[in-house]
């Protein structure tokens, strides 16, 4: 996966460029909850960019230089997979029935 063309979801609409040249003090500081009721369906595109976004902040930079690529993409896939197996493991209360009600009067 190319990293400059990976936007982080939660951050407000832009353009690639503007991604590219972004610093670091200017990386978005939120990560989706991937998990419901806040999303329902994850997909690993979810897992990805919330996996990137949080070694990107913790390395401190948008995007590596090549001598880093390897050590930060190896960073993405083991944050990714950290990922899954904490959303799949999760046990959640059941949603009440009143809010079952009201989500599919709403939808």
């Amino acid at each position: 996966m190319q990293l400059d063309a990976v936007v982080c979801p939660t951050c407000p609409p832009a353009s690639p460029e503007q991604h590219r040249w972004a610093t670091v003090q200017d990386m978005c500081r939120s990560i989706k909850t991937l998990r419901p009721p806040y999303l329902d369906n994850v997909s690993t595109d979810d897992v990805h960019a919330a996996a990137l976004q949080y070694v990107r902040k913790v390395a401190g930079m948008r995007r590596p230089a090549r001598v880093n690529e390897e050590v930060f993409d190896a960073a993405v896939e083991e944050v990714s997979a950290a990922t899954e197996r904490l959303l799949s493991g999760l046990t959640l209360p059941a949603r009440s029935a009143a809010a079952a009600v009201l989500d599919s009067a709403a939808g």
